[in-house]
């Protein structure tokens, strides 16, 4: 892959010939890490210092429409004062005036420039594909040579360009996968953690990697990373793991243990939404407890507000709710005096002192949080007592979060326990 890449870009610099590719791997393959070790040998060739290579880096993840993303192509190529106050009729005008700017520089010949588009498959959602459209355009030309690489985690990209930029692109794929094996690993593991020759302090040096090497031959310490191999092969999420046990070494505790990389995994693998839970009032966590309980009664299925609110009383919510279903959505109603009356009743003990306008902000507050999600785009006609929400929160982290919520009511608890079946 690495002389593939590097022989697509010394034509582009050297030779001025245009081209574009695709790089395709799972995020931590080292799709970047690749890149950049190619453009690091591109640099020290002679060749190519003679004729410098102009690198602007789009993300997807910020350049989030085509507008964006060429005020950062005019950023980056320093053409800011070149651009002004000029007005263009489109996309392409614009595009191509810059492109003509480098060609017209102090340079005998034109400016080769490579577009590194990160998170590509993100490009591809904007409207009409037009920035991706003219990049792949203009590298079919031959009047300025340019090079647009692709990185990407989506095996199926291609299916997602347009028929006119499909047309338009070299079809150029490289992909990169993470093949290595758990024996690999531990290896990766100890090149890792191991000091370098060069290292000030030889003993300790010496000290700390046999430490390393008894670690990599622990069974505690194999498990850990097993369980972390099985999740992903990600490297990224092995640094992570390194990071947070080599943050607990001090002048008192010099060398890594078995526990510290234990209690590193379980820092790492900790669950966001438990944690989001434990900062939750008193009345957002019975808000909680009773949408999991209209999730166990009804299987699964959407709910609103006004059915946690008001529960079965309320016959016109579920009567709206049953309505805006699909007509293939089989939805239960409970029979009357049944456990779902009787939770009700305990629900509004619970939060007897609270008015439906202050519950509505609660329940409000969740959304932000996104513990609990709407199935749909809300209208702006819509009634927000009657959007379809599912939540996001299954009752194992529920339970695991009310047991270390701090003064949590202890009739709460008990509501809790006895609304999940599961317990």
């Amino acid at each position: 892959q690495h002389r593939h890449l590097l022989e697509l870009l010394k034509r582009t610099t050297v030779h001025g010939e245009s081209n574009s590719a695709l790089l395709i791997g799972p995020r931590g393959s080292g799709k970047t890490a690749l890149l950049n070790h190619v453009l690091k040998d591109l640099r020290e060739m002679k060749q190519v210092r003679e004729n410098l290579l102009e690198n602007p880096f789009l993300s997807g993840l910020l350049q989030t429409n085509d507008k964006v993303a060429l005020k950062e192509i005019t950023r980056q190529l320093q053409l800011e004062n070149v651009v002004g106050d000029k007005v263009f009729g489109s996309f392409a005008e614009n595009l191509a005036f810059l492109l003509e700017a480098l060609r017209k520089g102090d340079r005998t010949s034109s400016c080769p420039i490579l577009f590194v588009l990160d998170e590509f498959d993100l490009f591809v959602h904007h409207k009409n594909q037009t920035l991706l459209y003219n990049l792949f355009d203009i590298s079919q030309s031959a009047q300025t040579p340019v090079t647009v690489i692709g990185l990407t985690c989506r095996q199926d990209i291609l299916e997602l360009l347009e028929k006119r930029v499909k047309s338009r692109f070299s079809h150029r794929q490289i992909y990169l996968m993470n093949s290595f094996d758990f024996k690999q690993y531990i290896k990766i593991f100890k090149k890792q953690l191991s000091l370098p020759a060069e290292f000030p302090d030889e003993s300790f040096a010496q000290k700390w990697n046999n430490n390393v090497q008894h670690l990599s031959e622990d069974k505690t310490v194999q498990d850990v990373l097993q369980k972390l191999f099985q999740h992903s092969k990600d490297l990224r999420s092995l640094h992570l793991l390194l990071m947070l046990a080599v943050s607990t070494v001090t002048v008192h505790h010099p060398l890594l243990t078995a526990a510290d990389l234990q209690e590193a995994s379980r820092q790492r693998s900790s669950d966001s939404k438990a944690n989001i839970v434990h900062g939750l009032s008193v009345l957002e966590i019975c808000l909680i407890i009773a949408m999991k309980h209209l999730n166990e009664v009804y299987d699964g299925e959407p709910f609103n507000f006004q059915m946690v609110y008001n529960g079965e009383s309320n016959a016109s919510a579920l009567h709206t709710l049953h309505l805006s279903l699909p007509s293939n959505c089989s939805f239960p109603l409970p029979p009357a005096g049944t456990e779902f009356q009787k939770f009700i009743q305990r629900k509004a003990h619970s939060m007897y002192n609270f008015e439906k306008p202050v519950v509505m902000k609660a329940f409000e507050h969740l959304l932000q949080l996104e513990l609990v999600k709407p199935l749909e785009r809300p209208s702006v006609r819509a009634q927000r007592e009657y959007l379809l929400m599912k939540l996001l929160l299954d009752s194992s982290q529920i339970m695991d979060a009310l047991q270390v919520y701090p003064n949590c009511p202890t009739d709460v608890k008990q509501w809790a326990a006895s609304s999940l079946s599961w317990l």
